[in-house]
């Protein structure tokens, strides 16, 4: 028996940044590329991080192709955060302080989630670095 299959493939692709970090920490997202069709249930995109905050914040963008980065969601280690409007419904993420990750799910992922994905720290402690830095990776 043959089953059909969505000729698209959604491809995800992912990039870690960190915001105002400073010292030791950092975000990582173990996959560079991520695959779903757009037929599965969900795909969900690993995001880990080290910080010397007792309260992080973690921030997830998706950026297309010649746009700027939109903002999806942030996740605190206390409490809820909120969601952009645009992405509310298919769009999660919880926040693991134990593992220290915070993976986003994608409900029924489409060929227009194709996109590069942005997985960001933001220190609750900003005071002496005003501007934004990219750190080799």
């Amino acid at each position: 028996m043959i089953t059909m299959r969505s000729c698209v493939e959604t491809l995800l692709i992912l990039f870690a940044t960190c915001m105002e970090c400073r010292g030791q920490d950092s975000v990582k997202q173990p996959k560079s590329v991520q695959s779903a069709y757009e037929e599965e249930d969900s795909v969900t995109l690993d995001c880990k991080y080290n910080t010397t905050s007792s309260n992080p914040t973690l921030l997830w963008y998706r950026q297309n192709s010649y746009d700027s980065p939109k903002y999806i969601l942030r996740k605190h280690k206390f409490g809820d955060g909120d969601e952009a409007p645009e992405f509310k419904g298919r769009f999660h993420a919880r926040h693991d302080s134990t593992s220290k990750s915070v993976p986003l799910t994608i409900q029924n992922p489409r060929a227009s989630d194709s996109a590069l994905y942005y997985c960001a720290l933001q220190p609750t402690v900003t005071t002496g670095y005003p501007e934004l830095e990219q750190k080799p990776t």
